[in-house]
Formats: C-alpha cells, structure tokens, sequence
C-alpha cells in the first residue's frame, strides 16, 4: 500500500471513531488555544455585521464536525461496497483531502487567536475552503451523501471567510493583547 497522510482507514470504517474523531479533535484544538481567553478576545473585537454570538462557534463547530465525519464514513462504506476501481481510487484521494482538510480546519484556530494573525488565519481559510471544494466535487461523484453533508460547512466557511476578513479590516489586522495570568 502506497504512503499516504490520509487518517487510518480504521477510523473511516466506524461511524463512531469517524464522527467522534473531528469532534474530539476539535474540542481539543479549543480547549489548548486557551478557549476562555479566545472568549475574551472575540468580545474586545470590532465585528462586522452578522456576526454571531460567541456562544454559538461550539454548537455549530460540534454539528460541522459531526457531519464531515458521517459524510468520510458514508463515503468509505459507499466505495468499500463498489466494484469500481474509479470509485476506490476516488476514494483513496478523498480521504486525503478529508484529512488535509481536517488540519487546515485545525490550524486556523491558533492562527487567528493565539498567534492573532487574522490575515494568515485568512489565507489559511482559502486553502481549506480549496481543499473543501476538491473534497465536494470527488464526493458529488463518487457519493452523493457525502457530497450533501459537506454543503452546510462550505456555507460556514463561506461565512466564516467573511467575518474573518471583516474582523481583520475593522481592527487593523492585529487582535488585542492578551493578558497573561501567568
């Protein structure tokens, strides 16, 4: 089997470890850039118009995350149970998008708020919103399921590309300071 960065296959296989896994993974990300002073920090922020209440980023992030990983399952399970080698093939590479996708997701976090580089968070949110597109297109052929549960975070990071960029205009490009309790 040739090298890939794709998570193991073990995790795509259960439902359960594929949608627990970017849950998990998530809340950790959260919880390790300092969730409380990331709070903090998005209630100091001048906010363009929409913006949510930071109350919201949790639920929605536990639901997003919870879709993209039924939608790697649904998608392994489809091309598991195909006899097309197109469809394993497709399949193959769409896990690593999924896991591309999964690390740039990740890393926005500590761009934008423990580093406080909203440009960089920026730029970090068009390569996944890339990544994403490529994972929409393989799975629209290849999965159709998959393909519809990755329309909610797409329209997310839509969103989301526009508050971070609202958010890096109306303040300069640079967050607050953070106090250290340490």
């Amino acid at each position: 089997m040739p090298w890939s960065i794709a998570l193991p296959q073990a995790i795509f296989a259960s439902p359960l470890l594929a949608v627990a896994t970017p849950i998990t993974a998530g809340t950790a990300v959260a919880l390790l850039t300092n969730r409380k002073q990331n709070r903090a920090t998005y209630n100091k922020l001048k906010q363009p118009p929409y913006s949510p209440p930071g109350w919201l980023f949790a639920p929605a992030w536990t639901l997003l995350y919870g879709l993209m990983g039924y939608a790697s399952h649904h998608a392994t399970t489809t091309a598991s149970q195909s006899f097309s080698l197109v469809v394993r093939d497709t399949n193959s590479t769409a896990q690593t998008l999924y896991t591309t996708q999964l690390a740039l997701n990740f890393l926005w976090m500590p761009l934008f708020f423990r580093l406080g580089r909203p440009a960089v968070a920026l730029g970090d949110l068009a390569l996944l919103a890339g990544n994403v597109g490529a994972l929409m297109v393989n799975w629209w052929s290849a999965d159709r399921t998959a393909f519809w549960c990755l329309v909610p975070y797409a329209a997310w990071l839509g969103y989301a590309a526009y508050l971070n960029t609202g958010v890096g205009m109306l303040n300069g490009w640079t967050l607050p300071k953070k106090e250290r309790s340490e």
